[in-house]
């Protein structure tokens, strides 16, 4: 799911016919092209006929949940979903009490590269539209201000602010060109190139697995200046701040850059959250033993199950759960979606669930905290020409897409059109960042927003447009995700391998296989939608596989090419 915000590289147009093929998410640790799995017309594979109608839980109605339960009952199984909230988990639309239905905020996604191919996939299938997300900066923005230690900027291109700025971006490059091969991954990535990419990759892992994302900028002589530090973690050089991921292990950092997942976002018109919704509610028009006319709803009566309580083991290695109603069920399969941290707290589990060192790499799972707040506006009154002291025009915008260090970090400017109700993020911060926010109501939070937002449009009452009350939302304050989204750390390579392979079933001990692991923070790309959908798909390999099924030899799924793409394994002792 796409909420990491996006660091500073330069901003590449898209491929134009002829061009280079475009990079895919699939990445450097396991270059698989889900994206042709997908498109290809002997679809994923079958299971037995004696297996039909077989039933598979699946935890978690969030993207990854849904595209399991999908593909799943188009095999021809039976997924039972467990929801402990809502259908699209951090694809998560709301709107705004009294205000236009069509007015909404996105709580959790809402941009989303085109490298996101196997998304691409699904937003294609229930025909949803995407369009342009005025990231700071971007073609499709009006306007960016830069806002740091007081002192504000405006432009509409990079060129339009100050050297340093440019400086700071030149240094960033610099930066990745010589500490971590970024031409040669990026093009072997856009060719395919596995042995490339796995030779580049398995070098690179093994010297900066320890290292975390700030030391890998200290250790550039492009970054020796403390300043051009501050300023690229601050606010980037217009387009985000990475100060909040100095922590963690700069091999996160280097698959978002290496993988353009920074660039080109888009948004899906109308919600991210009609895209798990559409497919709940879609009859695939070829289904294997389900009547025609057959959706993961009507196979539901119209709701999934509630929450799972209790996760055990019993007699002939099944899984059996327990809901919040009580209600017990027993499985030969499951796939849980949910994060990770639930399986901890939320949910009695037998130790026997899961082998211990991925109970060990899941309690080790870094998250990192995230919030918004939004509010409802009577139209884009940002796009109105300013005026200085004596009325004349300045030349710019009111108000514009903005970063600072101030309270509010991010603040992003969304409209349908200037004779229509718009919408503001005011805020969006992570980490420490948005742990400040985290005693606050919805309506405390705006008040400091909008007296942030003051200092650097002392002109703009934003105040006077507003037409609802504000949405929020904290993620560490979920109940049911007590956090955004996993994040490794310095020497957590180990512990991310052991549960993206999870799905590779056939290499753990006899009575730990049947429950699957799948969801954003299982993938290499945690925190965007396409690492929920990756996971999800080597989920369903992984059943289809324990059911006794096989693909097409024309299509190998993820788990027939383990061997040749399998992610580089570390030695432990």
């Amino acid at each position: 799911m796409t909420t990491v915000p996006p660091p500073a590289v330069p901003h590449t147009p898209e491929p134009e016919s002829g061009a280079l093929p475009r990079v895919t998410m699939s990445g450097p640790d396991f270059p698989y092209a889900y994206d042709d799995f997908l498109t290809h017309p002997a679809g994923l594979g079958q299971i037995p006929a004696t297996e039909h109608g077989a039933e598979v839980a699946v935890i978690g109605g969030g993207l990854s949940g849904i595209v399991t339960a999908y593909e799943l009952m188009k095999m021809g199984l039976k997924p039972v979903v467990y929801e402990a909230d809502r259908i699209g988990g951090r694809l998560r639309t709301v709107g705004f009490d009294g205000c236009d239905p069509e007015l909404t905020a996105e709580l959790g996604a809402m941009r989303f590269p085109p490298s996101s191919t196997a998304l691409q996939h699904y937003i294609d299938l229930v025909g949803l539209e995407t369009r342009p997300f005025p990231n700071p900066l971007a073609p499709g923005t009006p306007s960016t201000v830069v806002d740091l230690k007081g002192e504000s900027h405006y432009a509409r291109t990079i060129d339009e602010l100050p050297e340093v700025y440019r400086e700071v971006m030149t240094a960033w490059n610099t930066c990745l060109e010589e500490g971590a091969d970024f031409s040669d991954m990026n093009s072997a990535l856009r060719e395919r190139d596995i042995p490339r990419i796995r030779e580049i990759w398995a070098r690179l892992v093994e010297k900066l697995d320890n290292q975390t994302f700030y030391g890998f900028l200290c250790e550039s002589p492009a970054f020796a200046s403390f300043r051009k530090r501050e300023i690229f973690g601050q606010v980037g050089f217009g387009t985000g701040g990475w100060d909040t991921d100095f922590p963690n292990s700069i091999l996160e950092i280097l698959r978002v850059v290496y993988t353009e997942a920074d660039d080109h976002h888009r948004s899906i018109v109308g919600g991210s959250q009609q895209l798990p919704v559409r497919l709940w509610e879609r009859a695939p028009g070829k289904i294997t033993h389900w009547p025609a006319g057959t959706s993961l709803a009507s196979l539901h009566g119209g709701e999934p199950l509630p929450a799972v309580t209790r996760l055990h083991r019993t007699a002939g290695n099944r899984v059996t759960v327990t809901d919040a109603s009580g209600r017990i069920r027993t499985f030969r399969a499951a796939v849980f979606t949910a994060q990770s941290w639930l399986l901890l707290s939320k949910i009695a589990c037998d130790d026997a669930l899961f082998p211990i060192d991925h109970w060990t790499a899941m309690e080790r799972t870094h998250y990192m905290e995230s919030s918004k707040l939004f509010v409802p506006v009577d139209r884009p009154f940002w796009l109105d020409p300013a005026v200085d002291g004596a009325g004349r025009p300045t030349g710019r915008d009111v108000m514009s897409m903005t970063l600072t260090d101030r309270m509010t970090r991010g603040t992003y400017l969304l409209d349908d059109g200037p004779d229509k109700p718009a919408v503001i993020c005011l805020s969006y911060t992570w980490c420490d960042d948005s742990l400040k926010w985290l005693p606050l109501s919805a309506q405390e939070r705006m008040e400091v927003m909008l007296s942030s937002l003051r200092e650097i449009y002392p002109g703009v009452d934003i105040r006077r447009h507003i037409i609802g009350s504000p949405v929020t939302v904290s993620w560490e304050n979920e109940p049911y995700f007590m956090g955004a989204f996993k994040a490794n750390l310095p020497g957590h390579y180990r512990y991310q391998r052991r549960l993206f392979t999870h799905f590779m079933q056939d290499r753990l001990p006899a009575d730990k296989r049947g429950i699957f692991l799948a969801g954003d923070d299982i993938s290499w790309t945690a925190g965007w939608a396409e690492g929920a959908v990756q996971t999800a798909l080597n989920a369903v390999w992984g059943v289809m596989h324990h059911f006794g099924g096989a693909t097409d030899p024309t299509n190998p799924g993820p788990g027939d090419l383990y061997d040749d793409l399998a992610p580089v394994e570390l030695p432990e002792d």
